[in-house]
């Protein structure tokens, strides 16, 4: 992203961190907020190098070898090693987006706005609030926007349109206790957040890093979830599915989650990938502090009402599903274990995540 963008190129789908590899990127089929449009990170991959379990390098492409390649995007590193890619960047005129904001007053007034702006907007978003409830539910902050143009630019940043200054703005030290994220504490943030907000702006001017990475601005963010840490959960569900969303807002809140983290958004046509995530529909993905009490009981009843509604959850940020549900979730997943005896055989290449769920 630094190299190619005085030239005039970014990426062409950036997740919500810049702390990501092009390896990872194709390994996990990442997404980002303009999947609507421009779909996951491998649909702009013609080719990579795969070091294969066996010891060879392999130039694989879609079309020379469709069956590896459509494993290797989203199969979590698990049939080779990606020594190198090529991948087809965006052109841009500027570094900085034209951004809209919307605070919505519930569930329902988000999905009609994202469902309005994803035909508007390249790149579409909602910050949820995940312990509103009642007439409130669901309320959010929806984020849109596209890069803007030289001239969208004020006269003074013109002569150097490409500028990006990527470093952290603060540091976060290692001393926060356990029980600092909580839903005493999440709970006035996100008020606060939401009420932060402007019910409508047009326009504002923002850099790559405050729309794409705002935690990435945050160095080490992650310590003020305490020594447990958090756990992320991100499911996407079809459209036609609503109540669904519509419900998991309900355990959420019902549960009282803490989680300050919430993106819901929405997915274009998904790709070929035997285990890539996205799929046409609603996604949402959340960051509960590892000790919030009940934890477990509310992810597996996400589960449940996730694989009713036919989606699935995203292994990027799986630390929990159990297998047998996973094979609900990924109708492709035998032909991915087929692949993997055949390629490799002595089970060379493997994970923690790889194990638990006998991919």
């Amino acid at each position: 992203m630094v190299a190619g963008l005085p030239a005039g190129w970014f990426v062409p789908v950036s997740p919500g961190t810049r702390q990501v590899t092009v390896g990872g990127a194709i390994a996990a089929d990442v997404h980002g907020k303009n999947h609507h449009v421009a779909g996951s990170f491998t649909a702009h991959v013609p080719s990579f190098d795969l070091l294969l379990p066996s010891g060879e390098r392999k130039t694989v492409t879609p079309h020379g070898d469709p069956a590896l390649f459509w494993a290797t995007a989203g199969g979590m590193g698990l049939t080779g090693i990606i020594a190198s890619a090529t991948v087809q960047l965006k052109r841009v005129a500027t570094s900085r987006l034209r951004v809209d904001t919307v605070r919505t007053r519930d569930i329902d007034e988000t999905m009609a706005v994202l469902a309005e702006h994803d035909r508007a907007f390249g790149y579409t978003v909602a910050w949820s609030d995940s312990l509103a409830r009642g007439a409130s539910l669901g309320r959010s902050v929806v984020t849109s926007g596209d890069f803007a143009e030289l001239a969208d630019l004020p006269a003074r940043d013109r002569a150097d349109p490409f500028a990006f200054r990527p470093g952290a703005r603060l540091g976060v030290p290692d001393l926060f206790p356990p029980g600092l994220i909580s839903r005493y504490t999440v709970g006035p943030a996100n008020e606060a957040w939401y009420r932060k907000a402007p019910r409508q702006r047009q326009g504002e001017l923002q850099t790559i890093g405050k729309f794409f990475h705002p935690l990435d601005g945050i160095r080490n963010w992650n310590r003020v979830y305490g020594p447990a840490g958090f756990r992320q959960y991100q499911y996407v569900v079809p459209f036609g599915q609503e109540a669904a969303v519509r419900r998991s807002f309900e355990l959420i809140s019902q549960a009282r989650g803490p989680s300050f983290v919430t993106v819901l958004k929405r997915f274009g046509a998904g790709d070929p990938g035997l285990l890539s995530f996205p799929m046409p529909g609603w996604t949402l993905a959340l960051d509960f502090p590892a000790r919030t009490p009940g934890l477990a009981h509310l992810l597996d009843l996400l589960d449940r009402l996730v694989v009713a509604a036919g989606g699935r959850v995203y292994l990027a940020k799986d630390s929990r599903v159990p297998a047998d549900v996973l094979e609900q979730m990924y109708p492709r997943l035998a032909e991915f274990r087929q692949l993997r005896a055949e390629l490799d055989p002595k089970a060379i290449l493997a994970s923690d995540l790889s194990r638990r769920l006998r991919l």
